[in-house]
């Protein structure tokens, strides 16, 4: 690239940067491209050949800088794969949103996703709609865990109980006004660690 183009680098890696510090995840080209005032695919070509300049790092989508990797520490990535229903069980299509950092020191090491909830069932447990819940990715859970559980084709997200006299298991929402959801068994697909409460909550 021209050398009167590094001014708009320089642009670029202070946007970038002030996003990641703020956000805990890296900018989309669309976002980078909408803050400077250029294409997509040249904000991509940018990002490229400033990774290459050695102004930034930028492997799969993640970027980082000096400033960045100072503050960040040991972090686990974790998708943001759309929305959990926490009323009724509902058939769930995961759809990554975007990728997040998490900081091992608060949330541990391990595989994590993150679900945003939908639904009024969890409010008894701090859990409203809209909020981010982490997820350990684990089919291992314990009674009384608030877990991800896949029964058939459709999951929810409720605290994990069993009727020790029937062997069935016990889908326990967090809300006085709703019944329990009594089933066979299920599938876990992962246990609730942590949430993460929306702006206004």
């Amino acid at each position: 690239m021209r050398t009167k183009d590094l001014e708009l680098m320089e642009k670029i890696k202070a946007f970038a940067e002030d996003y990641v510090l703020g956000t805990g995840s890296s900018p989309s080209t669309t976002k980078i491209a909408e803050a400077v005032g250029i294409s997509r695919g040249t904000a991509y070509k940018y990002l490229v050949e400033m990774a290459g300049r050695g102004m930034i790092g930028y492997c799969g989508g993640a970027i980082s800088t000096a400033a960045t990797e100072k503050l960040a520490g040991a972090t686990a990535r974790a998708a943001i794969v759309g929305s959990i229903p926490c009323g009724t069980l509902e058939e769930e299509s995961e759809s990554v949103e975007a990728y997040v950092s998490l900081p091992t020191e608060i949330f541990g090491a391990g595989s994590f996703y993150i679900l945003r909830a939908d639904g009024d069932s969890m409010t008894e447990a701090g859990i409203d709609t809209g909020d981010l819940v982490v997820i350990e990715r684990t089919d291992q859970a314990k009674e009384g865990d608030i877990v991800v559980a896949l029964v058939g084709n459709e999951n929810t997200l409720k605290r994990l109980l069993f009727d020790r006299a029937t062997g069935k298991v016990i889908l326990h929402p967090e809300n006085k006004s709703l019944s329990d959801i009594i089933v066979d068994g299920c599938v876990i697909q992962g246990v609730a660690r942590s949430v993460i409460k929306t702006l206004g909550r």
